[in-house]
């Protein structure tokens, strides 16, 4: 009789176990089993909230309506904006077939953030303030590339952002800076800045580094889809940065975050390698920041006052 118990036991344990390893088996008590996000294309999730898909790139795409502009970022830890606000993470992306795909949950985050026709609408600026920005890259706990001698990118961004700023305000521009000491200020929050008060140029100052030591000179970087004033800035800003006697990489284009979060013309400078002894010797020098800053701001008073050497 005992052996029947045991041998009834031992039966009722193993058809549970098998029941358990089976797709659609028991689960435990409390256990609660989340279905899998369904996966949406991105023509989809434009026509669940009623945009259009204005932008496909690389690295993000932008949904449009006549009110509002949605700026979703495709890498691994990707943010969505709407209306140049933070959303949130975009979250889980495939590709499936080709084409780009997001959770379907997307749509209600980026619904609850866009505004209402009635409320007051979001346009791209028109016109631009006539407004200069000028963001000093890095500040904070984030020193940017540390040179060869421990010299680091913050510190020479924000030395030349200065004179930068004040020789533009010298020759009667309006500048505003997207951080005027040792902050830390996220790259989100330095388009919007320029967003905010329509910017006419947005210019953000950095210094380059590069694992072979032999890498010098300053290069100037415009988003893809750079539109024909950021580009002429580039270009202008990038011939009087020649005269300075640095090696000139020319301009290159980069969808670098402030460059296509920020909507009026915007460059990125990198005014020379901090892994690179010569470079770093010059960007060190008080006195060759003081050169550099005229050539940049030489070329931004250039493309904003339409002259043209």
């Amino acid at each position: 009789m005992r052996i029947r118990l045991g041998l009834r036991i031992l039966l009722v344990s193993a058809l549970a176990t098998i029941a358990g390893c089976q797709p659609g088996g028991l689960t435990a008590p409390g256990e609660v089993v989340v279905p899998e996000e369904r996966m949406i294309s991105i023509q989809q999730l434009a026509g669940l909230l009623g945009m259009r898909v204005a932008d496909v790139a690389r690295t993000h795409v932008v949904l449009r309506d006549r009110t509002n502009t949605v700026l979703l970022f495709t890498t691994s830890d990707g943010r969505v904006y709407v209306n140049a606000r933070p959303a949130g993470q975009v979250g889980k992306i495939e590709i499936i077939n080709g084409r780009l795909h997001v959770g379907e949950s997307l749509a209600g985050r980026i619904k609850a953030a866009m505004d209402r026709p009635s409320a007051r609408p979001y346009r791209p600026p028109t016109r631009s303030s006539g407004t200069i920005v000028i963001d000093a890259g890095h500040g904070g706990h984030d020193p940017g590339a540390v040179s060869v001698s421990g010299f680091y990118e913050k510190t020479v961004n924000l030395a030349v952002a200065r004179k930068v700023a004040s020789l533009l305000r010298g020759k009667g521009l309006v500048v505003v800076m997207t951080r005027g000491g040792d902050q830390f200020v996220e790259l989100e929050d330095r388009a919007a800045i320029s967003n905010r008060y329509n910017a006419r140029l947005f210019v953000s100052i950095h210094a380059d580094s590069a694992p072979r030591r032999s890498a010098r000179g300053f290069t100037i970087y415009v988003a893809r889809a750079a539109s024909w004033a950021a580009r002429r800035a580039a270009s202008l800003i990038s011939r009087a940065m020649a005269e300075t006697g640095l090696a000139n990489n020319g301009v290159q284009r980069a969808d670098y975050r402030v460059l296509v979060q920020t909507q009026g013309p915007a460059v990125l400078i990198e005014l020379g390698y901090l892994s690179n002894p010569q470079d770093e010797r010059l960007l060190r020098s008080v006195s060759f920041q003081n050169r550099l800053a005229q050539a940049i701001a030489d070329g931004i008073a250039k493309s904003v006052v339409g002259a043209i050497p």
